[in-house]
């Protein structure tokens, strides 16, 4: 019990800080979002490390992370041209799904910062950030039931966080550019991005459907049998 608190409070703390300084973007105007994307990026690791306060932290466990993040970022970079196509939302569901919501939470935020190096930083990082280590963290809470082991559900999963992703982002736009803010401009500018939403909701779909399994077989070998995240 003691454990799961404590779990739930490095979470709580992590995501507040990364809000705090979501707030200073909008209020800078965008102005310094490298710098607040890497503080983002270190809140995002509270959780992980937070989990390791009783235990002893092994260089393989954060080197597989780091293997998950990298492959996560790289893959967005070839379906760029794709408006919307995101097979880095895939491998940071599967990684929370097998490897925990501290997992997920770590390498869906790290994700966004390093493959947007190859694709342009701006303003919207610390917000894709956010989105994408939150779409890992709840992942993540359905580790070891029997939702993660069904792909058609998992495939559900990826389609409403698809949206959710976008919702998100349309939140960053609305705050950052529309004055005053109003309920039909909401509505306006969900609408507008709803065909790149769908993009997103449909690629997760087609990846989980695809490769959920055989990943997912993949990264559960690694994690036990080199004892990673127990």
């Amino acid at each position: 019990m003691k454990t799961k608190n404590t779990q739930r409070l490095s979470f709580l703390i992590a995501v507040i800080i990364i809000l705090v300084f979501l707030g200073f973007i909008v209020v800078l105007n965008g102005q310094h979002y490298l710098l607040f994307s890497f503080i983002c990026l270190l809140a995002s690791c509270i959780p992980f490390y937070w989990r390791f306060e009783n235990y002893d932290i092994q260089a393989r466990e954060i080197v597989f992370l780091a293997v998950l993040a990298t492959i996560a970022s790289i893959s967005r970079v070839p379906f760029s041209i794709i408006p919307s196509v995101q097979p880095t939302s895939f491998v940071i569901i599967t990684t929370g799904v097998v490897m925990g919501p501290e997992a997920g939470f770590i390498v869906g935020s790290t994700s966004a910062l390093v493959s947007n190096m190859f694709l342009g930083q701006g303003p919207w990082t610390p917000w894709q950030m956010f989105a994408w280590g939150m779409m890992g963290m709840v992942a993540g809470l359905l580790k070891d039931t029997r939702i993660s082991e069904n792909r058609y559900i998992m495939s559900g999963f990826g389609f409403v966080w698809g949206f959710i992703f976008g919702w998100i982002m349309d939140l960053w736009y609305l705050i950052a550019y529309i004055h005053p803010l109003s309920l039909s401009s909401f509505f306006i500018t969900i609408l507008g991005t709803v065909y790149f939403d769908l993009m997103h909701a449909l690629s997760n779909v087609f990846f989980i459907l695809l490769f959920y399994n055989s990943w997912r077989k993949i990264i559960k070998r690694f994690k036990v049998k080199y004892g990673l995240l127990k």
